[in-house]
């Protein structure tokens, strides 16, 4: 059964919530999921253009109160 990690980065600017998703990444195994919580507005765009250029997989973008929610399941 996978494991979700969340990572709370609402607050955080451009490119923190991304570095603490990289970061996040490289701690669970392959199939697990990090969800990170970001009020940076660029977060819900670049995320899913890094996760295409390095091969894992989103699961999705979520807008919620005041934030966004971005799933990643790591595929390497």
């Amino acid at each position: 059964m996978s494991q979700r990690t969340k990572i709370d980065a609402r607050g955080a600017f451009c490119p923190g919530p991304l570095m603490e998703l990289i970061a996040a990444l490289k701690l669970i195994q392959i199939g697990d999921e990090v969800e990170i919580w970001s009020t940076d507005s660029g977060t819900a765009k670049d995320v899913p253009e890094w996760v295409a250029k390095v091969g894992h997989e989103m699961v999705g973008v979520q807008k919620m109160d005041g934030y966004d929610s971005v799933v990643v399941r790591k595929k390497k």
